[in-house]
């Protein structure tokens, strides 16, 4: 302590006293801009006060008196007596006066453990929030925390990789920026809604599935799970947020396989009788014909047996892309099975233009396919059945064009026949 009085910003203390108690008091000080430790007494030069003060620069004394002594230049100090020497305390009243301004004894003691249980809660708190803080910077998940007026006041790590933004580029900006039109637009609205009449849209839902913007501008789907906390009498929303983008494309891919075909991805069996019913439904409404076709390839078996199955699927996918450049955009096609496919014609006006449409599908089989560096040929055998003479179902209308594809194939092959024909057979045979 010099001789000169000191200038200070706090109100002045004086510890006696560099135990526990006393290192306890100097480290709670030293957090409180309200205070400033003048000195620290101790008659042990190694306790660990006295070290604490000297790696602060707080001045330090082996003897009372003297600690005493320097600090009387400061009438208003307070003497915090932690070394359990009533003498002292006599020592320090009688140089600052008995008002009170000298705390000893058990008022120390319990000082002191009100100091101790502070520090406690305060490690405890700074343990659980060191916690939490670990859990939102590495969870996989993004954390955005947004207040009552929707400016962004978190935003973690997993958030920044997921929308493209460094935190310190949305800290402070309106949640609407990772939003597309129109919810962007809408945004602040529905948030003053839900202050005013508390109904919720997505405040406590979990994991819905909305659409978000990347900082590049590219949108995405996202799941969040948004919620809404109170927080030092402030209002506060936290929305957990997760990339579905793989999910939603391991989603359409199942979809897809569940209702194309593998090989050749045109629609399978399940498609086209769920095709087939939407149409005889517009047919019905608005009073046209419908004709359903059942192709089978004619030479297909042998292309398989001599030239091997990866050939055999190779010409099936030639021969899928050629049958879907023969029909119209408003018709469809689909492989059933094996080398069976089935052909759904909407409006087609009259029963010549299915003949029309049939005599197209064997003409575009006619060119010969290159397989592992041959010419191969193939033809087809067609059965048609019409919506509504023959049949109004689905089911009914494809069992009834396979049967008229046999009688094709009885006939020749490479030709097509009409149900009506496979009914004049059974009444002429």
């Amino acid at each position: 302590m010099t001789k000169e009085k000191r200038k200070i910003q706090g109100y002045p203390v004086l510890i006696i006293g560099a135990g526990r108690g006393g290192s306890a008091l100097l480290e709670m000080f030293m957090t409180d801009r309200l205070v400033e430790v003048l000195a620290i007494v101790d008659s042990n030069p190694a306790a660990p006060g006295i070290k604490m003060a000297q790696s602060y620069g707080i001045p330090t004394y082996t003897d009372a008196s003297d600690a005493l002594q320097a600090c009387k230049d400061y009438p208003d100090c307070i003497v915090y007596n932690l070394s359990h020497d009533e003498a002292i305390t006599a020592q320090a009243i009688k140089i600052f006066g008995a008002d009170k301004r000298v705390a000893s004894g058990p008022e120390v003691h319990l000082f002191w453990q009100m100091v101790t249980n502070l520090k406690q809660i305060k490690g405890e708190l700074e343990k659980s929030q060191n916690q939490l803080q670990a859990i939102i910077h590495n969870a996989m998940d993004g954390i955005i925390t947004i207040n009552e007026v929707g400016e962004i006041q978190g935003f973690n790590p997993a958030a920044e990789q997921i929308f493209g933004y460094a935190q310190k580029e949305v800290l402070g900006k309106n949640l609407n920026i990772l939003m597309p039109e129109p919810c962007q637009s809408e945004h602040d609205s529905y948030l003053n809604n839900y202050k005013e009449t508390g109904k919720a849209k997505i405040i406590g839902i979990r994991g819905r599935e909305v659409v978000a913007v990347r900082k590049n501008g590219d949108q995405f789907p996202m799941e969040l799970s948004a919620s809404e906390m109170i927080l030092g009498g402030q209002r506060y929303f936290v929305g957990i947020v997760r990339d579905i983008t793989e999910r939603k494309l391991t989603e359409e891919k199942i979809a897809h396989l569940a209702h194309y075909d593998y090989l050749t991805d045109l629609p399978n069996r399940s498609l086209l009788l769920d095709n087939l019913e939407h149409s005889i439904s517009l047919a019905k409404r608005n009073h046209y014909k419908i004709a359903v076709l059942f192709l089978d390839l004619d030479g297909f078996k042998k292309v398989n047996d001599t030239l091997g199955h990866d050939a055999g699927d190779s010409l099936l996918r030639k021969v899928s892309k050629r049958l879907k450049k023969s029909i119209r955009d408003s018709d469809s096609v689909a492989r059933v099975g094996g080398d069976e496919f089935i052909f759904v014609l909407n409006e087609i006006g009259s029963d010549d233009n299915a003949a029309i449409a049939a005599n197209k599908i064997i003409a575009t089989l006619s060119k010969s396919f290159e397989l592992k560096g041959q010419q191969c040929n193939v033809g087809g055998s067609i059965g048609i059945s019409i919506y509504p003479e023959a049949a109004q179902d689905p089911k009914t209308l494809v069992k009834q064009a396979d049967d008229a594809m046999y009688l094709a194939k009885q006939s020749g092959k490479n030709t097509y026949k009409f149900y009506r024909d496979v009914l004049s057979k059974k009444v002429t045979g």
